[in-house]
């Protein structure tokens, strides 16, 4: 006899394969996108594989950012992102709380993302997050390298959110106008080793969700994120040669009425003597796009909406302890 014992969630984050979805036959994409499904209502985290992008250009784009922080503190806070109107630049160590009641956060970063031209709409209007990036003129391995990525992360993060449409039972393109002018945000992120947790819970990130719709992680070998199943536990999820790790952010629940989850996450630099660094990306759909329930999941109880620029305002406001320029434009 087997007595019964009720089920547990995932101890471990799948690896979904993206072949199939690339293929002309929608059948094909349909497998693909029932197992980002799957994965989307229990951990909200999924590793991905065979996604177009290659080994060299990931590689690369860690090189970039091992040689950034390693240049002098005087020569990275010339683009710090205190002085962007646009929140673009580098994020000094333990600026971001991101567990509020810890301690800020053992990393520093920099932020780049779609660097629209002085003429685009965007720009002219003063769209908060839209705008020049900031770059050192010396060090063009960093803007050319950092951009390239971009939009490769750009062409990645639209052919995800068509996966994402077909897991719910929507067309393909149901999200392609939030896909015309997308937030796409990349972060090159250090952490150094701890030898333990910090006084006042201080880890290299605290436990938070994101905050959007898609993120696209990039980590090196060293290791250290740490991901909150459906039952609370936490589980590692350790690099894997030529994947990224993708997550879902807050305002996929939002969409799926509940149906999918945005789980808490953290990092914690275990490794006595090596740095960790990695590359998350942020796809997030158009900033005017309106955030709400999709058809097949709506529900008479469901009326939260909000735009996706109003998402993004509120949670910089609550992770950031610094005073800039960039959270000043919010309204």
């Amino acid at each position: 006899m087997h007595v019964y014992t009720p089920p547990s969630t995932a101890k471990t984050i799948p690896v979904i394969d993206l072949k199939g979805s690339f293929s002309e036959l929608l059948e094909d994409r349909k497998a693909v996108a029932w197992e980002v499904h799957k994965a989307a209502r229990d951990t909200g985290f999924f590793y991905i594989k065979n996604h177009g992008v290659s080994t060299d250009v990931m590689d690369g784009q860690l090189d970039v950012a091992r040689q950034f922080f390693a240049l002098s503190q005087s020569e990275k806070l010339q683009i710090d992102a205190r002085n962007s109107e646009c929140m673009r630049g580098y994020e000094a160590m333990a600026i971001q709380v991101l567990d509020d009641g810890s301690q800020p956060d053992l990393k520093e970063g920099f932020m780049a993302g779609r660097d629209l031209g002085p003429g685009h709409p965007y720009v002219v209007n003063k769209v908060p997050y839209h705008g020049p990036n900031q770059w050192l003129a010396d060090k063009k391995w960093l803007r050319h390298s950092t951009e390239r990525y971009i939009e490769t992360m750009r062409a990645l993060g639209t052919h995800l959110a068509g996966i994402l449409a077909l897991s719910l039972d929507l067309p393909e393109a149901y999200f392609g106008k939030g896909c015309d002018e997308p937030m796409v945000t990349t972060r090159l992120l250090h952490y150094p080793p701890q030898m333990g947790v910090g006084e006042g819970n201080q880890l290299g990130a605290g436990a938070h969700t994101d905050w959007g719709l898609l993120t696209i992680l990039m980590q090196d070998d060293v290791g250290g994120l740490e991901v909150q199943n459906a039952d609370g536990d936490w589980v590692n999820a350790p690099p894997i040669p030529d994947t990224f790790v993708i997550n879902l952010g807050d305002m996929v629940p939002v969409l799926t009425n509940g149906l999918y989850h945005s789980n808490m996450h953290r990092v914690f630099n275990r490794s006595p003597e090596k740095h960790r660094y990695s590359v998350p990306t942020f796809f997030d759909l158009d900033y005017f796009y309106r955030i709400k329930a999709v058809p097949t999941l709506k529900s008479a109880e469901n009326s939260v909406e909000v735009t996706v620029g109003e998402h993004i305002a509120n949670m910089y406001r609550k992770t950031y302890a610094l005073e800039s320029r960039a959270l000043a434009t919010v309204q």
